[in-house]
Order: structure tokens, then C-alpha cells, then sequence
């Protein structure tokens, strides 16, 4: 199965937070490879693809943070114009809505991160038409 896990903080946005959460992360020697974080007025929401999911999880958890393990689908896209429209397209004619997205290139390999209600269900929905899904292992690798 290509399930990418992401470490997701709710946490009030305030001068130092991010930098409470990523000092637990740092002293635990877990390397953040991705990161997004939003904010909507007194509060926001810190997501992170990190190499120790399960301690980081633990960790920030322990130290009393709203933190929570998010599904998402990681779909390798051809970086040109449209890339992301396919992807929506193919899920939205599958009455799939995407809730949250974004997208980075690396090492040329452009990636989309896809936040939906029912990740297997998009992952078979775009393979079947012959997206490629990338596994957690290989979002690390990059």
C-alpha cells in the first residue's frame, strides 16, 4: 500500500510555538523532510513528513500538543503546466473531493501531497489510471 503519514499539530499561533514544536522534534534527532503550516486567526495547523513518524507522534503528544497522524496520498506528477488539474479532474469525476493539497518539486519529480476523506479509495481510484503513488519510504527518499 503507498500510505504517507504526516505528523499534524493544531497549536495556537503564537510567537514560539513553531519553535517549541520543532525543538521537541530536533532533541529527538527526527528529521522534518516537508513541511506546511496554516493559520486562521488565533490558531493554525502545523504539518509536518518527518523520518520517525511514531516517536515524533509520541513525543509531541507527551508534551501535551493536539497532534494527530494524517493519511495522505503522494501522487508523482509530470512538472508541467495541467499536472494538478489531472490529478483533480480524476479524483472529482470519482466524486472524490480533495480537502487540502500541496505540492513541491525534488530531485525533478514533481509530488502532490492529496488530503482526502478516504485515501484508499483515491489511491485505487488513481491507479487505475495510472497515476504513480509514491510510498512513504520513497516521499523520505527524495
Amino acid at each position: 500500500m503507498n500510505s504517507v503519514k504526516l505528523i499534524t499539530v493544531f497549536a495556537e499561533n503564537k510567537l514560539g510555538e513553531l519553535a517549541r514544536v520543532t525543538k521537541i522534534l530536533a532533541d529527538a534527532n527526527v528529521n522534518l523532510r516537508w513541511v506546511t503550516i496554516a493559520t486562521s486567526g488565533a490558531f493554525g495547523v502545523m504539518k509536518f513528513l518527518v523520518d520517525q513518524c511514531e516517536l515524533a507522534y509520541h513525543l509531541l503528544k507527551q508534551s501535551r500538543l493536539m497532534v494527530s497522524l494524517v493519511e495522505v496520498v503522494a501522487v508523482e506528477v509530470e512538472d508541467s503546466p495541467g499536472a494538478l488539474h489531472g490529478v483533480a479532474k480524476c479524483l472529482a469525476s470519482h466524486q472524490i473531493n480533495i480537502e487540502n493539497s500541496s505540492g513541491f518539486n525534488a530531485r525533478n519529480r514533481a509530488v502532490l501531497l492529496i488530503e482526502v476523506k478516504d485515501p484508499a479509495r483515491a489511491r485505487q481510484v488513481l491507479e487505475a489510471e495510472r497515476f504513480r503513488l509514491l510510498s512513504q519510504e520513497e516521499m523520505l527518499d527524495l
